[in-house]
């Protein structure tokens, strides 16, 4: 009976899924391209943190409006040219500038400890 049990039990119990190849292989160039990502980002971020601390050095603001303006306009254009979403890369650059302007005020207020 305990062996008729055990096979209606394996019987009930879905099938393993497959690694579906084709899947596995673009998860990978995803994982690949998120790395790359972070990595990009993180430079991004230690060349903002010398742009700061040259801003507060020099008593500049920590914003510069005109810049960004001309920034969002650029990174619209080159997502066109991508085929990417505007307005995602839009949202994307706003949230890397108001961070940036974030990390700026605190260089200006004489706050190192945070990490870009």
């Amino acid at each position: 009976m305990t062996d008729r049990i055990s096979q209606q039990a394996a019987a009930a119990k879905p099938a393993e899924p497959r690694e579906d190849a084709v899947l596995a292989g673009y998860r990978k160039s995803i994982d690949n391209i998120d790395a790359a990502l972070v990595h990009i980002l993180a430079e991004r971020f230690r060349i903002t943190q010398a742009v700061g601390a040259y801003k507060a050095g020099a008593t500049l603001p920590p914003a510069d409006p005109a810049r960004e303006k001309e920034q969002i306009a650029r990174l619209r254009r080159l997502a066109e040219e991508s085929d990417l979403d505007p307005e995602f890369s839009e949202k994307f650059i706003r949230f890397v500038i108001e961070e940036v302007i974030r990390h700026h005020e605190k260089a200006r207020n004489g706050d190192r400890s945070e990490r870009s």
